[in-house]
């Protein structure tokens, strides 16, 4: 039998793709015969129109509800919970498009809702479906694709778990080349310790596909694999070990036409962080409109409750180290520190004025940084900036700490909903706060920033950790 090529999850991602569209079409006709007992073209117009635009808009947002993972195949519910999800995204936009562009017609609410569920139903058990055929494949192996990997560190072993896991091609690692003595506990799987003993073993396993996963100390290899591997009639890939770099991305790129790893791109840095750049404008000015009256209020109590101005400025790290003056509610008494250090605010700080404690608990202080996001120093959400002195003094003690300013610094953020705010007192707490900002960077995405200020919006003003 012929052996599935390499195209073969791409064909079937598109495959379910189109199937995804034709069930979603056809059941909205379905919706109508089932609530008027007429089909869809006997409707107002603004029913086939919503229809149309919906199934148009189906195509590219239906994949990005989808888990993120192709290798790891999520649970039923997960599926079912995204999918619903995503269909009440689309038709809503679908609906809001209609009630625009058709204001002299009106939709079925009930047909509206019926083609939602019938959609939900349908397009759940369609997934259904092809998760039992693709375990179906799995388990006679014919979509089964023989697999060596060259290197077997901390890299190439994450692979393997990938592959076992995939649940769209049947990957069998057949052998491992690994050039330390250590065993291999996993069964059925060839150790090769000698390099020159590859094509030999290509040949034994029928081998269809060579990932090479060295680590970059092992990077002369790479020549002579080309030379021994140049008879070998394999599918060859390399996944070179950037995880262990430590770094923001390991994106493929293009650099004038020659293909590149971006290693240290944040994604908020593409053509997707427009969104994020015009959002935070947007909200930042809606923002300072309907509280102005709260911030009237907060000058006059900080007036009168102590001497001094009301607002408090103080220079930070911005967008790539830039320095820039961070807005906030004056909550200290005027004093001068020592040799002009920066002390962090402790529990019961002697130094915060009575209006100041409840300002600082309620997170209320900050509100005059939306003044730094419209002006395009800071954004709504990112990594929270932190006093000069502080970045000088972790710097060296934490490896990635200074790539937390490879983006704009925000009002709040994923450490902070995740409880890392406050006091950092130690190198344990500056460490963990970090790790989030980086977390942060790393898988940023709008619906990421959305969930952070609602979180906040909610929840995140007041904290244990907030005085």
């Amino acid at each position: 039998m012929r052996e599935t090529n390499q195209e073969y999850s791409t064909v079937t991602e598109y495959i379910v793709r189109l199937l995804n569209i034709s069930i979603f079409f056809s059941l909205a006709h379905s919706a109508a015969v089932l609530n008027f007992s007429i089909p869809l073209n006997s409707l107002p117009s603004a029913h086939s129109i919503l229809v149309y635009f919906c199934s148009a808009l189906a195509l590219p947002m239906l994949p990005r509800f989808e888990s993120r993972s192709p290798w790891h195949q999520p649970s039923v519910a997960s599926h079912v919970v995204h999918l619903a999800a995503a269909l009440g995204v689309i038709i809503g936009v679908g609906v809001f498009f209609v009630s625009i562009t058709q204001q002299n017609q009106s939709l079925s609410v009930s047909w509206v809702a019926t083609w939602y569920l019938l959609s939900l139903l349908g397009l759940s058990a369609l997934s259904f479906v092809m998760r039992v055929v693709m375990q179906a494949l799995r388990h006679y192996r014919l979509n089964q694709r023989r697999v060596i990997i060259v290197g077997y560190g901390p890299n190439g072993k994450e692979l393997h778990k990938r592959a076992q896991h995939h649940h769209a091609v049947s990957y069998k690692v057949c052998a491992v080349y690994d050039s330390l003595s250590f065993p291999l506990t996993e069964p059925g799987i060839e150790v090769i310790r000698n390099i020159e003993q590859l094509p030999a073993v290509i040949q034994k396993h029928h081998v269809n596909e060579v990932w090479i996963t060295l680590p970059l100390n092992e990077s002369s290899k790479l020549r002579q694999l080309h030379y021994l591997l140049r008879n070998s009639l394999v599918d060859i890939r390399w996944v070179p070990d950037t995880s262990s770099m430590s770094l923001l991305s390991n994106q493929a790129g293009d650099l004038l036409g020659m293909p590149t790893v971006e290693l240290n791109c944040p994604q908020v840095h593409d053509v997707h962080g427009l969104a994020k750049e015009l959002f935070d404008r947007v909200f930042a000015l809606c923002v300072l409109l309907i509280l102005t009256p709260l911030f009237i209020l907060i000058a006059i109590a900080i007036k009168s409750s102590s001497r001094g101005p009301i607002f408090f400025s103080q220079p930070r790290l911005g967008l790539n180290g830039q320095i820039f003056h961070v807005y906030k509610f004056r909550s200290m008494r005027i004093h001068q520190e020592a040799h002009n250090n920066v002390t962090q605010a402790t529990r019961d700080d002697p130094r915060i004025t009575p209006i100041g404690k409840l300002l600082r608990r309620t997170s209320l202080d900050e509100l005059p940084q939306f003044l730094n996001v419209l002006k395009g120093d800071m954004s709504v959400v990112g990594p929270r900036p932190h006093a000069l002195p502080h970045n000088d003094l972790y710097k060296d003690k934490l490896i990635m700490y200074m790539q937390r300013h490879r983006v704009k610094p925000g009002i709040t953020g994923w450490a902070q909903i995740n409880g890392f705010r406050g006091e950092t007192d130690t190198r344990e707490k500056m460490a963990r706060r970090v790790a989030y900002d980086l977390h942060y960077i790393k898988h940023w995405s709008f619906w990421m920033d959305v969930k952070i200020i609602l979180w906040t919006a909610f929840k995140g003003w007041t904290d244990r950790n907030a005085f």
